[in-house]
């Protein structure tokens, strides 16, 4: 059975989002239930067996299968509400200068061209929204077509100055020049389902008998910088402003010297990365897997003076996989930092899977990220 055709039955689901509501008074004495977006995430991915793509900062924060999803939570009113589902802020050169049609044109391939870049990387073919409402002593779970913006068919264009709106006769969206974020409205279908949240008075009492019960280390274990994961640019460390070198990393096949393939790139790691997670990688040309989102595994090795460099084995492996797959550029051009802006991306997430045979090689998870999310200083030594 496919996900839009049994979501409703998932009775758990809606138990533990019941629960969690219930604990609103935590952060709010308002009575609409408060539920944080990162919350609602992990609850969906763990009730439904998904996986969780939400740090990647790609266009889809789940998968089930082929299906991408992207997970929201917000208050609803009048059985409607539009909220936000893209920034653009490395993109504000491009757009300032833009009105009208021409913007909203532009605004409809930025938006497409992420849903492109992340139905390359993680081989989705379907998508849709799935969203927890919130109203009053309630949530209304939905899900809410997650389509592309049909740019021939957009109209009536009310530009503002300081915002524009438009709809291309399927959703409607509004963009705010000064944040340069683009949102869409969600209207309250037909097909939905309703959840009575009964907020605690105080719920610090019951989680302080579930402690009583529970010693806290086994329930809170965070994810670790440089135990389970770390973050690698894709552009130039040196200086502070970011670009792309025209002969290394992403363009290692334009660098001189020998004969190079096509697709042949590599990762740089930073000095840094070394120094402050000392052990996270294994030694230089030692051999591991790595995962990639659509579920491929390429082999892979740290490589290079100072084992800088992350890199496939064979070396074009990865490049085929992120020049000419996710990203989708034609061979010979070289990739820049606008490239990588205009996709919303800048680095990569390698996540340790910690494979526990001793005889097994060690296997790591890759992922795009944006480095506006992570801590800038760690690329830098």
């Amino acid at each position: 059975m496919s996900f839009e055709s049994q979501w409703k039955t998932n009775q758990p689901y809606f138990n533990m989002l019941r629960m969690l509501a219930g604990l609103s008074r935590l952060f709010s004495e308002n009575s609409i239930p408060y539920l944080d977006y990162r919350l609602a995430e992990n609850l969906f991915c763990k009730y439904f067996n998904a996986l969780n793509d939400a740090r990647s900062c790609m266009a889809y924060d789940a998968r089930i299968g082929n299906l991408g999803i992207g997970i929201k939570t917000f208050v609803i009113s009048k059985d409607s509400s539009v909220e936000k589902i893209a920034e653009f802020n490395r993109l504000k050169p491009v757009l300032d200068p833009l009105h009208g049609n021409e913007l909203a044109a532009k605004l409809a391939e930025f938006r497409n061209d992420r849903m492109d870049i992340a139905d390359s990387a993680y081989n989705v073919t379907d998508s849709i929204y799935h969203i927890v409402g919130r109203k009053e002593g309630r949530l209304t779970v939905f899900n809410s077509p997650y389509t592309r913006i049909d740019i021939e068919s957009i109209h009536d264009i009310k530009d503002k100055g300081a915002s524009i709106s438009f709809t291309d006769g399927k959703d409607f969206y509004t963009f705010n020049r000064s944040k340069s974020v683009l949102m869409k409205r969600f209207d309250l279908p037909s097909d939905f389902a309703e959840i009575k949240v009964d907020i605690l008075e105080d719920p610090l009492e019951v989680l302080q008998k579930m402690l009583n019960d529970t010693h806290p280390q086994t329930l809170f274990k965070p994810r670790v910088k440089g135990y389970d994961y770390v973050v690698l640019p894709l552009f130039s460390t040196r200086g502070r402003i970011k670009n792309v070198p025209e002969k290394s990393g992403l363009n290692q096949w334009n660098a001189g010297g020998r004969k190079r393939d096509e697709n042949e790139v590599y990762i740089s790691i930073p000095k840094a990365i070394h120094d402050k997670y000392p052990g996270f990688f294994p030694d230089r040309d030692c051999p591991f897997e790595l995962l990639l989102p659509d579920g491929n595994t390429l082999s892979a090795k740290v490589c290079q003076d100072g084992s800088k460099a992350l890199m496939s084995n064979p070396n074009s492996a990865l490049g085929e996989w992120i020049l000419r797959k996710v990203l989708k550029m034609p061979v010979g051009k070289v990739v820049t930092m606008a490239d990588l802006d205009r996709f919303g991306i800048d680095s990569v997430l390698i996540e340790d899977l910690h494979t526990e045979s001793l005889f097994a090689e060690r296997q790591y998870r890759i992922s795009f990220t944006n480095s506006d999310y992570e801590s800038f200083s760690d690329f830098i030594k």
